[in-house]
């Protein structure tokens, strides 16, 4: 069975809560390209991948999350690395706002699609030979044992939390 980031919001009730939060604070202690690389494995290797397609309320939104993606996708890879990395740290930038301002289920779908692109070629490749430090390594094993509704709301929680929110 194949969810939508809408369809999940009705198992977003975790039974263990601390564990979600845990695995959160986790995520966020590596370092911006671990934490990069770790969402390369979340979206590549583990269910979530084959369970969360980039369908989300809102077809404007999506076109936002479709429009910063294509802005990424016409910069040489060097840029497009740098891009995303100020994604993750937060830099405050004109992308890391635009970012900013889309709802938690735009920026998951976003993070889908950039996955896609960047298997397709059109974004900066994940390097073949890279591997997961021990802490990275930890922190998906700590993803793989929740159950999907902890996975995705672990998941939003990362991504909601990068970017700049120009309103805040």
């Amino acid at each position: 069975m194949t969810y939508t980031a809408e369809s999940t919001m009705k198992i977003f009730i975790c039974s263990n809560p601390k564990t979600v939060v845990e695995t959160t604070a986790q995520f966020n202690t590596l370092s911006i390209d671990e934490q990069l690389a770790l969402l390369w494995y979340i979206y590549t290797k583990i269910r979530i991948r084959r369970s969360v397609t980039p369908t989300t309320p809102g077809a404007a939104r999506l076109q936002l999350a479709e429009g910063l993606l294509n802005e990424i996708k016409y910069m040489f890879h060097e840029e497009q690395l740098g891009v995303i990395r100020d994604l993750a740290a937060s830099k405050n930038n004109p992308i890391s706002r635009a970012y900013g301002i889309l709802t938690p289920n735009t920026k998951l779908a976003f993070w889908y699609q950039l996955t896609e692109s960047i298997e397709e070629g059109d974004i900066v490749p994940m390097p073949t030979f890279h591997q997961l430090s021990v802490s990275g390594s930890q922190v998906l094993t700590s993803i793989e044992v929740l159950d999907f509704g902890q996975q995705i709301t672990v998941l939003r929680n990362v991504v909601a939390n990068m970017g700049v929110d120009p309103l805040a």
